[in-house]
């Protein structure tokens, strides 16, 4: 099915690299009669707001944006593909390797770093565990948080790479991290593993998708997921798409994908969030 009008595509400015990324996705779109094109937003409220009201038709947002228009359309909002990589984050308690601390319970008395404080990966997830654990950051923790970038929830990663400065240079005894920061901080040579290690990684959890109201029209719905789970990656272009945006291949949210967003969901009530 074809739109009559190029539908609008909604996604955060985090990075340049957002730019590339959504002219090949625009351009392979347009070459299968299939009209897109995008809009960058500075914050993630500010493109929930224009999904809201109309003025884009998809949103590429945040697994703390998504829920949290569910949380305003009474969860009827659709969601039309997420990456592979979606499904199954993560994320990971650091701790310096010298502080004695062996398991969750020994964060007790403890200062525990986490990241912007709207980022679910770096923040409210690992607080909502703690908690689930028995701890209870704001008595038995002293916390300290680095809100930056608020607005993009997390998406630069520069919080997190804050939580591992302040493990580093003695800040803190442990922090909050995505899993896959963690591992980028691992490839890029910046952690010591003799001076900082990890300690715990989360249950698995969702994280990014492509939310439509729930009056988009059905079949331009399928349409386009059909169009994006089509993607080969043996495509020079789509390969390097894939390799900026982090991902192996698109897929469907249905089943696991959509289970993936009730932790955050509780995590974020919990915390006044929504």
């Amino acid at each position: 099915m074809t739109a009559k009008r190029a539908l609008l595509l909604g996604s955060v400015a985090y990075d340049p690299k957002v730019i590339a990324i959504w002219d090949i996705i625009r351009d392979y779109m347009q070459e299968r009669d299939f009209a897109i094109d995008y809009v960058l937003f500075s914050n993630y409220e500010a493109q929930v707001e224009a999904l809201l009201n109309g003025f884009i038709d998809i949103g590429w947002n945040t697994n703390v944006a998504y829920v949290r228009l569910q949380s305003l359309l009474g969860g009827r909002a659709k969601v039309l593909g997420m990456r592979d990589t979606d499904i199954d984050f993560t994320s990971k308690i650091i701790v310096r390797a010298n502080a004695g601390i062996k398991s969750l319970q020994d964060l007790k008395g403890k200062r525990f770093a986490l990241g912007s404080a709207d980022s679910a990966q770096a923040a409210i997830l690992p607080y909502h565990y703690l908690k689930t654990n028995g701890i209870d950051p704001e008595r038995d923790t002293q916390l300290l948080r680095f809100n930056l970038d608020v607005g993009k929830h997390g998406d630069t990663g520069t919080s997190e790479f804050e939580v591992l400065r302040a493990l580093k240079q003695g800040e803190a005894e442990a922090g909050a991290v995505g899993e896959t920061t963690w591992i980028r901080m691992l490839e890029q040579g910046v952690v010591d593993s003799n001076e900082i290690v990890g300690l715990w990684t989360s249950p698995g959890y969702s994280h990014c998708n492509f939310t439509v109201l729930p009056e988009f029209d059905d079949g331009l719905g399928r349409r386009f997921s059909e169009l994006l789970f089509s993607m080969d990656s043996k495509d020079p272009k789509i390969r390097h798409m894939m390799e900026m945006e982090g991902l192996n291949e698109w897929v469907s949210a249905e089943g696991a994908g959509l289970k993936g967003y009730e932790v955050l969901a509780d995590a974020m009530k919990d915390q006044g969030l929504l």
